[in-house]
């Protein structure tokens, strides 16, 4: 290179600290990008995403064709230095060379561009793509050597070099996901994704009416009785049971059955037995993502659940599923947490012995157990395998609760003090 002006040695080296700039900025935008956002964007007929798309298809191809360019322009840059540091400096300017070169590449060919890259993924990505793709198509023979070299040198190591890395996001990923996108997605929206992910760990179990609470008319009852709960009944679907609620017969449709007797002027419990559907059986344990399927497929709205011996446990119906998704309805009969928990000006909570455990540690972000009872009077009756006396305390996990009255068996109100305050753990 004696020939070679010094002038044009130094600026064929500034053009190959541009170069590796270039490459290095390549490399972090592409693998930086938001790999959903893009595969939407391509969806949509972006066309640099699509560009993208097709070189992050093969993340072996383009790492390589990053790291040969890259290498080769560092590499032709530092002999470039070398020759310009002994002309002007004589051997002293080998190290001079080296010393600046190695300052000039890591701030401007590296750190300064990477972390441009970084910061902007797609307006750097996006348009360098336009070259990358001839460049990997015309330096395929060496990208292949490379690779081949490489995956031969792992399996030698006994490294695998088949595995597919999936993309696909798991629940807690799909949650987290969610989360963080608080800037995009509305709050109420939010509860909602994460409520429909919530689904599958929530059964049945968890959100029916439970036995003694079920709604239902006994078909052996005399008519007066009959006709007072048909008219007074806020329900538009009614268990019909004969003696108990284990025989029960067929669900009624509160609204044909009264067209049925208006249109036939007739009065009596064969026309209710007419205007009954068939009775839809649900197993206990059934999570809430299967059984709303279930409900469409069988184009079903109510359900009794079962347990293994056949008794029936409780009744769930459609628009209990919904509110699990998008909270509770105004039409909703049943009594609301709100009436069955007090907050206290202490830091404590009155609760009802019936108030749903799950409802109270969403409410309160506590962590109260809930796998074993629904209820506070379960969960309870669980810890202290008896039925206690009024007064008595109890710690489960970080509260301390205080049974404040007991009646007919059952733990009718509570207590609860959270060992740290209430105000504290909403804080937190």
């Amino acid at each position: 290179m004696e020939h070679i002006s010094t002038t044009t040695l130094i600026i064929s080296l500034i053009v190959m600290v541009v170069v590796s700039a270039y490459f290095s900025g390549s490399e972090t935008g592409m693998m930086t990008l938001n790999r959903y956002r893009l595969r939407h964007m391509a969806k949509q007929g972006n066309r640099a995403a699509r560009r993208v798309e097709k070189l992050l298809r093969k993340p072996d191809r383009l790492i390589s064709l990053v790291l040969i360019g890259n290498n080769l322009v560092n590499i032709l840059a530092s002999a470039i230095a070398t020759i310009v540091g002994m002309r002007l400096y004589g051997n002293a300017g080998v190290a001079i060379a080296t010393g600046i070169l190695t300052f000039v590449v890591l701030v401007f060919a590296e750190v300064l561009p990477k972390t441009i890259a970084a910061l902007y993924p797609e307006k750097v990505a996006f348009p360098s793509s336009v070259l990358l793709g001839p460049l990997q198509i015309l330096m395929m023979p060496l990208v292949w050597l490379l690779n081949t070299v490489t995956r031969l040198l792992m399996r030698l190591g006994g490294i695998k070099v088949d595995n597919v890395v999936s993309t696909a996001l798991s629940q807690d990923e799909l949650r987290t996901l969610v989360n963080e996108s608080r800037s995009k997605i509305s709050r109420r929206n939010q509860d909602m994704l994460l409520s429909v992910l919530d689904l599958e760990k929530v059964s049945v179990n968890d959100i029916m009416v439970p036995r003694n609470e079920i709604v239902g008319i006994d078909i052996n009852d005399d008519w007066k009785s009959i006709v007072r709960q048909l008219t007074h009944s806020p329900h538009g679907r009614i268990v019909l049971y004969r003696d108990s609620l284990n025989d029960a017969i067929g669900m009624l449709r509160m609204r044909e059955a009264w067209r049925l007797m208006t249109e036939r002027n007739e009065f009596a419990k064969e026309t209710m037995l007419r205007a009954a559907d068939e009775i839809y059986y649900i197993p206990e344990g059934t999570p809430l993502s299967v059984q709303l399927v279930k409900f469409q497929r069988n184009k079903k709205k109510v359900g009794l659940v079962v347990n293994e011996y056949g008794d029936i446990q409780g009744l769930v119906t459609v628009e209990d599923i919904l509110e699990e998704i998008v909270g509770d309805f105004t039409t909703s009969m049943s009594p609301g947490l709100a009436e069955e928990v007090v907050p206290q000006n202490d830091g404590s909570v009155l609760i009802e012995g019936t108030a749903n455990i799950r409802e109270i540690n969403k409410a309160f972000n506590w962590h109260l157990p809930e796998d074993e009872a629904r209820t506070v009077n379960g969960m309870l009756l669980e810890a202290l395998e008896e039925f206690p006396q009024a007064g008595t305390r109890v710690r489960i996990n970080q509260y301390d609760i205080d049974i404040l009255d007991v009646q007919d068996n059952m733990i009718k109100q509570v207590k609860v003090m959270p060992v740290t305050s209430l105000r504290e753990s909403v804080a937190e």
